[in-house]
């Protein structure tokens, strides 16, 4: 989801889309967060560890 949202931020910078800039930004925060609650150690949608 990072890397997505990463993809997306790039292509939305490139091609001036603000809407893919937009959604890049939402998904990257999206996973960021996961990723800090799955490293916590809280079960994050049933699963032990989110990658």
């Amino acid at each position: 989801m990072i890397v997505l949202g990463v993809i997306l931020l790039i292509i939305g910078l490139v091609f001036g889309i603000s809407i893919l800039w937009t959604l890049g930004l939402i998904l990257v925060l999206i996973g960021v967060v996961l990723w800090v609650l799955g490293a916590a150690g809280h079960a994050v949608g049933g699963r032990r560890h989110y990658w």
